[in-house]
Order: C-alpha cells, then sequence, then structure tokens
C-alpha cells in the first residue's frame, strides 16, 4: 500500500508541467526579496493599493459584461431577422476597434452624451409632474460619472462583444432535437431557452468566460491611461519619482502573474470538469 501511494505520489509530480514549478520558483523569489529587502517592501505597499481598483474594475465590468453579452448573445440566435442584424452590427463594431480607443472614446465621447440623455430623461419626468424621479437625474453632471466608472463601461462594452460570441456558440452548441423536444412539450421558445438550452450552454461556456475574465484582468491596466489609480498607475508614478524602475515593474509584473496564474489554474480546473464544448449541432441557428 505505501509503495503504491508512491508510485501515484511520483506519477503525480511528473505531470506538473514544467513552467509552472519555474514560474512558482520566481514567484517565491519575489515574494522573498519582498519580505526581506526595504526596498521591494515599501514599493510593494505603495502599490498593493492599486490591486484592489484593479479587482474591483474588473469584476464589475465583467458582471455586466456577461450580463450584455447575453442579452446580445440571445439576439445573435433570435428568429427576427432585424434582431440577428441589429446585434451583428454590435459585435462586428465593437470587435474592430482597439480596447484603448474605445476607453478614450466612452470617457470622452460616451459619457457626456450619457449625462446629456439622463438629464433629458429627468426633465421629461419633471414635465410630467414626477420631480421626484426626475430632479436627481436632470442634476446629474458629467463629474458625477468619475474616470473609475467611465472605465467600467468601457470595458463593458469592449468584453460584451466577445461574450455574446461565446454565449452564442454554446446556444448553438445544444443540439437542435432537444429544442424541438422541449417545443413538442408545449414550451414556448424562452420556456425552451430557459429551461433546457441555456443551462446547458452556460456549463459548457464556463472555461472560454473564465479565460475572458483573465483578458479583461490585464486589459484593465489600460484605465490607468484615464489617471485610474490602479496597479500600473500606481506603478508608474512610484518609479518616476524614485527611478527604481526595475524594482516597481517586477512588483508589478510579480501581481499581475499572481492574479493571472491563479485564475488560469481555475479555469483548467473548469476545462476538466465541464463537457466538451461544440458538441451537436453548433452551426444551426436556433427557431
Amino acid at each position: 500500500m505505501e509503495t503504491d501511494a508512491h508510485t501515484s505520489l511520483a506519477a503525480r509530480l511528473r505531470q506538473i508541467p514544467y513552467w509552472l514549478v519555474m514560474t512558482v520558483f520566481l514567484g517565491l523569489l519575489l515574494l522573498w526579496s519582498i519580505l526581506t529587502s526595504q526596498n521591494y517592501h515599501v514599493i510593494f505597499t505603495a502599490i498593493a493599493a492599486g490591486m484592489w481598483v484593479t479587482l474591483y474594475v474588473s469584476l464589475i465590468a465583467f458582471a455586466l459584461s456577461i450580463l450584455l453579452g447575453l442579452l446580445i448573445g440571445l439576439a445573435r440566435v433570435s428568429a427576427q431577422r432585424w434582431v440577428r442584424e441589429v446585434a451583428s452590427f454590435y459585435v462586428e463594431i465593437i470587435r474592430g476597434v482597439p480596447m484603448l480607443v474605445i476607453l478614450y472614446y466612452i470617457a470622452f465621447v460616451g459619457a457626456p452624451g450619457l449625462v446629456d440623455g439622463i438629464n433629458l430623461l429627468g426633465k421629461a419626468l419633471q414635465g410630467v409632474g414626477l420631480g421626484i424621479l426626475g430632479d436627481p437625474l436632470a442634476g446629474l453632471s458629467l463629474r458625477g460619472l468619475d474616470f473609475t466608472m467611465r472605465s467600467v463601461i468601457a470595458l463593458t462594452v469592449g468584453y460584451s462583444a466577445f461574450i455574446s460570441e461565446i454565449f452564442r456558440a454554446g446556444i448553438e452548441s445544444i443540439e437542435r432535437g432537444q429544442v424541438e423536444a422541449a417545443r413538442s412539450l408545449g414550451m414556448s421558445y424562452w420556456q425552451a431557452m430557459r429551461y433546457v438550452i441555456l443551462p446547458q450552454a452556460v456549463r459548457r461556456v464556463l472555461p472560454p468566460l473564465g479565460n475572458d475574465f483573465i483578458a479583461m484582468l490585464k486589459d484593465s491596466s489600460l484605465v490607468s491611461v484615464l489617471g485610474v489609480q490602479d496597479i500600473t498607475l500606481l506603478g508608474k508614478v512610484y518609479s518616476a519619482s524614485t527611478f527604481r524602475f526595475f524594482e516597481t515593474y517586477n512588483v508589478v509584473a510579480y501581481l499581475y502573474l499572481a492574479m493571472t496564474i491563479a485564475l488560469s489554474l481555475f479555469v483548467r480546473y473548469l476545462e476538466k470538469r465541464s463537457p466538451a464544448a461544440g458538441h451537436g449541432g453548433g452551426s444551426q441557428r436556433l427557431r
């Protein structure tokens, strides 16, 4: 029994990828430097606060992009052609624009337009005697929409297009026979989608959704161009004031790697436990 246990443990150790061993070794080495070196400790303390901003922006934006992406994904498989065309137009336009440009556009063009629209809605509500609802909306100023929230909106818009394609592929991967069986039982299209298709599709798209969250976590570093005090911006400010670029960006890279590698391992775990995506009639549009 003891020999079998040692053999099993040795087999598992041989399966550990070398890149992971090297990454863990480098991470532990840098962690040791942070704990023992005064310079690294000060840098880590100065930058670590930005990690919470990075996680906040990424989590809120990802949750919103999942909701918006699901709606667009459902529109992409709609039986109504005009609904499909509008959703396809949104997806193709957004996917064709770099994320940095989307950030600038939302921050300096979209946000002012959104505030103007909210103001108009508030004035309309005031005009029909709903001042309780209309006054806060009519009084909203552009300063009330800070750059952190504008960054969240931009990431939501950008990633909702990619996530909608994940949901579309997941929905179309469900066998068409299941839809026909649900309809034959008297279910409406939306009942079949809610009770039969979506529960299976969501399980299949969990791994690619995890990969998109990792990508968003890395792309959240772009919000530093808007002055949002995330890891990247704090690292840039600290290195510019102390000229310790090597140590500072070592810590910045370490924080991002710690988060992304942990998430990557979690996504791989999900991939092993989830059913194979794309099984069945993935190329057929549901009607």
